[in-house]
């Protein structure tokens, strides 16, 4: 079978080189802005080329899509629409813009040269997610009235916490966004009216611009209400790396996904108990890979895809900030 040939552009966020090991579907066949000493010596075959820079990855042949985790996150728009322009699908890291016109910039130039864009998008395409989704649109809960979700990071990495926008979108754009697609693909709704708050207060940082925690309101398209919270605040022996939460209240029941995404539980008038587990969880990657492969549709469209980014940008573009 004819495999996909990936190219892999910086590692500033959550690369895909891990998953493209031993992958029955794709290869990596070029990289660039990656140190060797931070891949799975897997990939580091004979038939991978390493490129000094994006240009020169754009115009390797052996590339059928690239996979954008750039240096500086405010880079990947113009990034995307090179790449698009040069006849390669992308794949990106969030957030892949960071203006609605950016945004509409990318979908624009993939709709006129054909060429498939895809963002990092598959935040409910884990369990328990899938089977929370498939409850919730079953109509188990009844109808949506209001939702809250939550995501959670700690501030100490290796490297620290960049202490600007630029390189990874800051607290919104890059956390927030999360928890707006567990909101929107996990309902089916659209995030209509957004409003944030955000502060720098707890930044350990002294003088440092990094928003430490941010507190959003929002509405959906059918009127229900619900707030999503973000912060760096997650400790380091938490069990789980982010601590993730989703509660989505309707008119007969509720559902929640709790504990860093380890416990669930649903209410309703006949039942109290968990979630009942159904799927494994998917890879969104793979599902872009049938889709160049077979032409097989994603399981959002891109406007479903993209709109929790559309609704963190202009949540950011409102962002009160608590001095």
């Amino acid at each position: 079978m004819k495999k996909v040939r990936v190219g892999l552009y910086g590692i500033n966020g959550h690369q895909i080189h891990n998953q493209m090991v031993n992958h029955e579907k794709a290869q990596v066949t070029a990289i660039s802005m990656i140190d060797r000493e931070k891949l799975p010596k897997e990939l580091l075959t004979g038939d991978v080329v390493f490129y000094e820079n994006f240009d020169s990855m754009l115009k390797a042949k052996n590339v059928d899509v690239i996979s954008i985790c750039a240096p500086r996150r405010i880079d990947q728009k113009d990034l995307a629409v090179k790449a698009l322009l040069a006849g390669k699908h992308v794949y990106s890291e969030k957030p892949c813009a960071y203006t609605e016109k950016d945004l509409d910039e990318i979908l624009e130039v993939s709709k006129k040269t054909g060429m498939l864009f895809h963002e990092m998008a598959g935040s409910a395409f884990e369990e328990p997610f899938i089977s929370v989704t498939e409850l919730i649109k079953s109509g188990r809960i009844g109808e949506v009235v209001q939702v809250f979700a939550q995501k959670s990071y700690p501030f100490k990495t290796s490297a620290g916490r960049p202490q600007d926008d630029i390189t990874d979108g800051g607290l919104i754009r890059w956390i927030a966004v999360h928890a707006a697609r567990f909101v929107e693909h996990t309902t089916g709704l659209k995030i209509k009216d957004i409003y944030a708050m955000e502060t720098r207060h707890g930044n350990p940082v002294k003088d440092g611009n990094l928003k430490m925690a941010a507190s959003i309101m929002f509405s959906l398209d059918n009127n229900a209400v619900g707030c999503i919270i973000a912060n760096y605040l997650n400790m380091n022996n938490f069990p789980t790396w982010g601590n993730e939460h989703l509660r989505v209240w309707g008119t007969d029941g509720f559902v929640e996904i709790t504990d860093g995404l380890t416990a669930t539980r649903l209410v309703t008038p006949d039942y109290d108990g968990p979630v009942e587990i159904k799927y494994a969880t998917a890879d969104y990657f793979d599902f872009f890979i049938d889709e160049i492969l077979y032409n097989k549709p994603m399981p959002l469209t891109p406007e479903e895809e993209l709109h929790p980014l559309r609704a963190v940008i202009r949540a950011q573009e409102k962002a009160v900030e608590v001095e």
